[in-house]
């Protein structure tokens, strides 16, 4: 008998407990720190992205060279998630009481830069053990519904923290627009959220394949061992697969930081920051929404196509952004957002989680994990943001090189897909084979 058998669902309960107060937090944070940086403290939309691109890079380099190989090594997975977001929390109070030292607005925004760097070091602690912990618990058949219902209930935490980011973003309307985080609110709310989400995790399963809390073995490691000839098969499916998550997670997320400033631009859609949270949550609301259907879906559906849907749909978001200059066109644009990113990150997960061998699910995840995290930051630092910047710079309108970021987006997107059919004939080719022996 599984852990996720016995656990049930009080198991379900504590984890999607630990992942709406991430989301709370994530969202409250994050999208509204690239108008601060472009903003408040001035810097280029290039610059902007790098509050993304260097700490996840960090972030992913230390899940694949340190935090990876731990869990791997020591089993330990629900001990990592909370050791992670206990220093991550406060570490960030420091990352604010730092930037407000300096005089110069742009030195305050590279502090925040490379201090959000250092606290990547323990988020990504955090990371790497809550995905293979996930696999853990879980039978490789209830992989990608459990996701979708994850993302569907954090995605309520994504709501509440867009609703609360906007609003203390400008003092609830009684400062300036950036008071949140130069006063701290909203770095000090991050970090409490931090904590507080690490209570539901001491009552979760401790992780590992060697060993649970009910003494059961891992749910993958029953029956005969992979041969070596599937393994190797199975690692080359793998690694073409990362290939097309490169360009579809680019491709969705990369003008993800840069968004929130192209619907405030006053020549754009010219949102306030109020109504610039009812925008962005769309996409928690399609997030819940599809996230509930996901698992009846993945029961009739492979993960494959269920991962060629979430495509479809984030090339439709992308391309309303492009051609769309309503702000009816831009809620439209966030439902098909959120929609797509529950069934790529549901589908992609549970595929992932069967190619990977239950004993090398840190470092391997660590892999997997790289074309999410990397895709916030790298594409919009080295394309969208020089491409927007630069044509900003040649003559163009503000809005229109914008949307020239999301074109850009949508060729990264079509891209993956033809990469991902690669990997899919793949996988038929093996089935294929497998019946006739």
């Amino acid at each position: 008998m599984d852990v996720s058998v016995v656990g049930g669902k009080k198991l379900f309960v504590r984890v999607s407990s630990f992942q709406i107060l991430a989301m709370f937090r994530r969202t409250l944070f994050y999208s509204f720190l690239s108008i601060y940086l472009r903003s408040y403290l001035g810097m280029s939309v290039t610059e902007t992205t790098l509050f993304a691109t260097v700490p996840m890079i960090a972030n992913v380099l230390f899940q694949m060279f340190l935090w990876g190989k731990v869990s791997d090594r020591l089993q330990r997975r629900r001990s990592l998630v909370i050791a992670g977001e206990i220093a991550a929390a406060l570490s960030t109070v420091l990352v604010w009481y730092t930037h407000t030292l300096p005089s110069n607005p742009h030195t305050a925004g590279y502090v925040i830069i490379w201090g959000l760097t250092f606290v990547e070091v323990f988020w990504s602690m955090s990371n790497v053990a809550w995905s293979a912990l996930l696999s853990d618990l879980y039978p490789a058949e209830e992989r990608a519904g459990l996701q979708g219902r994850l993302l569907s209930i954090g995605a309520l935490g994504g709501m509440f923290g867009l609703w609360v980011g906007g609003a203390a973003y400008d003092g609830y309307a009684r400062y300036y627009e950036g008071w949140g985080f130069q006063e701290g609110l909203l770095f000090f709310v991050a970090a409490g959220v931090m904590l507080i989400s690490t209570i539901p995790m001491f009552f979760v399963p401790e992780g590992g394949v060697r060993r649970s809390e009910h003494g059961a073995t891992d749910p993958d490691s029953s029956g005969p061992r992979r041969d070596a000839e599937q393994s190797r098969f199975e690692l080359r499916q793998f690694r073409v697969f990362l290939a097309a998550m490169v360009c579809i997670q680019f491709g969705i997320l990369g003008m993800a930081m840069i968004k929130p400033q192209y619907l405030t631009l006053d020549e754009g859609f010219d949102v306030s920051s109020r109504l610039l949270g009812y925008v962005l949550n769309m996409g928690a609301v399609a997030t819940f929404a599809v996230g509930l259907i996901v698992r009846p879906l993945s029961r009739r559906m492979r993960d494959e196509w269920l991962l060629f849907l979430g495509v479809a749909l984030a090339l439709i978001y992308l391309l309303g952004y492009a051609l769309g200059n309503t702000l009816g066109a831009a809620f439209a644009s966030e439902l098909l957002y959120g929609a797509a990113r529950v069934f790529v990150m549901s589908a992609s997960y549970a595929y992932a989680s069967r190619l990977i061998p239950p004993e090398k699910r840190g470092r391997q995840f660590a892999l997997f994990n790289a074309t999410f995290f990397l895709s916030w930051g790298i594409p919009g630092t080295f394309i969208m943001g020089p491409l927007i910047d630069g044509l900003i710079g040649s003559g163009m309108a503000q809005a229109s090189a914008y949307r020239m970021g999301f074109v850009a987006s949508a060729a990264l997107v079509v891209t993956g897909a033809v990469i991902l059919a690669i990997t899919a004939r793949m996988a038929g080719a093996a089935r294929g084979s497998a019946t006739t022996r």
